[in-house]
Formats: structure tokens, C-alpha cells, sequence
């Protein structure tokens, strides 16, 4: 980290490193959640021809669940999963842990977007998180749930008004949130930015993504999936009757049907390559803190927290009391480019650090063991969306932009609904049944997303006033933030 930050210094007057950079050094370079010895042994990857009823394409949250459900709907189906690394290794391990029971990226989102069917999406997503409450205790998951709910919080006057529509429309949900003054919110957890916040205490789990990936990868080998890791897919050719062949690496998989849930990554299907872009997220980790360093910060409740900002943090305790402080700072490579160097963004982690101490200067010694980043798949309207492709045979879900860890596993329900061809009640909903706004092609999409990343960051500065630009997007649908 060290070499790094100099490296962006040079040619410049020479300057010591400050407080924020120094809170750095000796970080390791890796998602914390992945970042421990109770990852599992990878399973074999495919190396032969193979057949199947049903091909889970991805590792993550959304094909675990896909695979998991499969079983559970039909003991006897024969399920095959393939995971291009490990289970778990991308998005579905690095997020911040927050198992939310929003479908639609908030209650406004879906107000705004879906406004005859916005109840029956909480109801809905209130029993899909019940029903990953019960699956990990069921399978005997240690993942270190907490029902502790989420705290919304204000950091400039701005946003209050922003947070009394939030819980006046929670409220008419059937939610009882609870409204903070800042004195109130201070007590909740103490910092001298907070002016105000709303706890909903029911709408989120936290938990440690990691380990839930790979209690559901557990589960799926014990329900009978056939498991390959390290079996990147690279293909898809139409077979017409006899299925979909699935090309990977070293072998091949002819499966009735598929489901794809692969995320951000190169799209097997050209069209999703209209209605995704992938979105780097970073996230520093603290060392724990010791028992007065805690009680400085009160946190007694254990709730997550976002602040309402358009770039936004995120932040949660661990079940070893770490801080996990992440967010902000949503960066589009030019172009969509991924790859493996972009996981790491010294500027970004400076400014975090530099965040989190502006936040709990009380904790200004505190110093951070884990610095990583990775792309998450966003679209134009924030939640998933799901269709199917060669005459039905394949179905796909994506496009979660940052509320996966509890969305996918509707995500997944939906694609064997489709597969089904039965009309169900999720099927039957018009998010189902829409897709977002697309983006515009290359280079034009890089200036559009460019511009709107400066457009937002404009807002937070002059009182959240959005400009020509950012009420032309709202007014034909299309969101982006932090």
C-alpha cells in the first residue's frame, strides 16, 4: 500500500504520508470474509462430456439458490452447478453482509417504479427473507446471522426530509420504523455527523456472506447437486430438442435447461449486455476493537447503517467486533473493462479511511487488516430483472446493483417459475415482466455514466438539488448511485 500511494506521488513535492494512508499500511489485499480457513476444499471441475435436467451457470448467492430450490422443489431432478472459480468468490463474497428484505432497492424505488404492486413486493420480499432466516437455520449454516435491522442515517440537513418520506412510506408498508432526532441517533451509535436516522428494525439480516455461500454450496452436495469449481463456461449452443450445451473449459454439459447466474461478468447472452454494466465497489475492514473502543461508539444494537446521501456509505460490525466501512466511491472503468488489478484503488481506500475518521474520530487510532473491491452488476433500475431465452429453455436473473445477498434468492425462485412455464405469482408481476432502460452503446455509455457519477457527487455538495441532467434521467426511468 505503501509503494502504491508514493507510486501516485511522484513528480509531485515530497509530502508524508497522512494519518488516513498510514491506517493502511500492512492491509491485506483480500475480501475479510474470504479470508478464512474455514473455505471449502473446491470440488472437481468438468472434464468430460456430461448431461443433465437443469445447468446452474454461477456460484454465487443466485445459482446456489437456484440449485438448493431445484432440489427442494424435485428431491429426484438432477441438477449439475458450474462456478468458473470457487462458490461464493465474487460479489456474493466480498459485499458488506447485509440481508436485506427489499426487493426493489428501497421502499421509494419500487414506489416510484412499480406503484400498484409496491406492497405485494415488500410482502413478498418479507417472506423471502423469513425463508433465508429458516434455510440457515435449517442447514445448520454459521454464518453469524443478526436480525438487528438497519439504521438510516442523516449527515446533512438535506437529507431529513429525505428520511421522513422514507418512514412515512415504511409506515404505510406495515413497517414500524423508529424516527431519530440526532440526539437519539447519537445514542444509538456516536458520532458527530449524525443529525437524524430511521431504524427499520426488521428489514435487514446481517451475516457473513462467505459462510452463507458456503453453508448453500454444503447444502447443494448434500441435496445431491453435481458441484464443479474452476469450470468457467465459455459458451452456449441451441441443441433445439435435445436442450442447451454448455460449453466449459475442458467439457461439456447438454442440460434441458440452463440458468444463468453469472452476474457482471462477459454476458453468455448478448442481450444482457444491453441492461447490465459492471460497478466497482471498495471496502476497508478494521482490526477489532477492544472493549473501550467499542463502548466509545455505543453500537449496542449491532444494526447496519447507511447514511443518506447520493454517495452513500455503508458500515456494520462483525461478530468479532471489526468495523467493515464501504461504499461511496462507485467507480466505472471506461469501457466495462474488468480485471483483476482494478480489486485494489489506493486513491479510493485513502479517501474511505479518511471518511471513516471524519465519521468516529474517536477512533482515529483504530487501523484497517483487509482493503478489496470487485464489480457488482448494476442496471438502470437498481433491482433484479429476469427473462429467458432459446424458446424457453434458459433463464437468467442479474442486475441485483448492491442488494443481492437477500434479493437473489427470489432472483432464483423466479428463473425456475419461468422454466416451469407455470404462471405463478411471481411471474405474474410486472417487474417480472419489465426490463430496465437500457444503456446506450460504447463509447457513448462511458460519457453518460462519467457524467452522472459527476452529476450525483454535484447533488451531495449543493443540498441534494439534482441538475438538468440527473431530472432528464429520473424522468425516463434511469438511476445510478453510490
Amino acid at each position: 500500500m505503501f509503494e502504491e500511494l508514493r507510486a501516485l506521488r511522484r513528480g509531485q513535492r515530497a509530502q508524508p504520508l497522512t494519518p488516513a494512508e498510514l491506517s493502511l499500511a500492512g492491509a491485506r489485499r483480500a475480501p475479510y470474509w474470504l479470508d478464512q480457513p474455514e473455505a471449502p476444499t473446491p470440488e472437481p471441475a468438468l472434464d468430460r462430456a456430461a448431461a443433465t435436467g437443469l445447468a446452474v451457470i454461477g456460484g454465487g448467492f443466485t445459482g446456489l439458490w437456484t440449485a438448493l430450490l431445484a432440489k427442494e422443489r424435485d428431491p429426484d431432478a438432477d441438477v449439475i452447478l458450474l462456478e468458473g472459480r470457487t462458490a461464493g468468490w465474487a460479489a456474493s463474497g466480498r459485499n458488506g453482509g447485509f440481508c436485506a428484505a427489499s426487493l426493489t432497492h428501497g421502499h421509494g424505488n419500487g414506489q416510484e417504479r412499480w406503484p400498484q404492486e409496491n406492497a405485494q413486493l415488500d410482502r413478498l420480499g418479507r417472506e423471502n427473507l423469513a425463508e433465508i432466516a429458516a434455510a440457515i437455520e435449517r442447514h445448520g449454516i454459521d454464518c453469524h446471522p443478526e436480525p438487528t435491522g438497519e439504521l438510516a442515517v442523516a449527515t446533512a440537513p438535506w437529507q431529513l426530509d429525505g428520511l421522513a418520506e422514507h418512514a412515512e412510506l415504511a409506515r404505510a408498508l406495515g413497517h414500524p420504523v423508529t424516527v431519530l432526532d440526532g440526539g437519539q441517533m447519537r445514542a444509538e451509535v456516536d458520532s458527530p455527523t449524525y443529525l437524524g436516522g430511521v431504524w427499520d428494525r426488521h428489514a435487514c439480516i446481517m451475516l457473513d456472506p462467505a459462510r452463507l455461500a458456503w453453508g448453500l454450496r454444503r447444502a447443494c452436495l448434500e441435496a445431491g447437486v453435481r458441484f464443479h469449481e474452476n469450470s468457467p463456461v465459455t459458451a452456449l449452443q441451441d441443441e433445439g430438442r435435445a436442450g442447451v450445451r454448455v460449453v466449459t473449459r475442458e467439457g461439456t454439459v447438454l442440460a434441458s435447461q440452463v440458468a444463468l447466474a453469472a452476474g457482471a461478468f462477459r454476458p453468455l447472452l448478448r442481450r444482457l449486455g444491453l441492461y447490465l454494466v459492471p460497478v466497482y465497489d471498495y471496502v476497508l475492514m478494521t482490526e477489532p476493537l477492544t472493549s473501550a473502543q467499542l463502548a466509545s461508539v455505543g453500537w449496542r444494537n449491532r444494526q447496519g447503517l447507511a447514511d443518506a446521501a447520493n454517495q452513500f456509505h455503508y458500515y456494520r460490525l462483525t461478530a468479532d467486533n471489526r468495523i467493515l466501512w464501504g461504499g461511496y466511491d462507485a467507480v466505472y472503468y471506461n469501457g466495462g473493462v474488468i480485471k483483476p488489478a482494478q480489486d485494489q484503488n489506493p486513491v479510493t481506500f485513502a479517501m474511505l479511511a479518511r471518511h471513516f475518521v471524519e465519521t468516529f474520530p474517536q477512533l482515529a487510532e483504530v487501523r484497517f487488516s483487509h482493503t478489496w473491491g470487485g464489480v457488482i452488476d448494476t442496471c438502470s433500475r437498481f433491482s433484479v430483472f429476469a427473462g429467458t431465452a432459446y424458446k424457453g429453455k434458459l433463464a437468467y436473473a442479474a442486475g441485483y446493483t448492491g442488494l443481492g445477498v437477500g434479493a437473489s434468492r427470489f432472483g432464483a425462485a423466479v428463473m425456475l417459475d419461468l422454466l416451469s412455464g407455470e404462471s405463478t405469482e411471481r411471474t405474474s408481476l410486472a417487474m417480472v415482466g419489465s426490463k430496465p432502460v437500457p444503456f446506450p452503446p460504447e463509447p457513448l455509455r462511458s460519457a453518460v455514466i462519467q457524467m452522472t457519477r459527476a452529476s450525483i457527487a454535484a447533488a451531495d455538495r449543493h443540498e441534494g438539488r439534482r441538475n438538468l441532467w440527473l431530472r432528464t434521467l429520473d424522468r425516463f426511468g434511469v438511476g445510478y448511485d453510490s
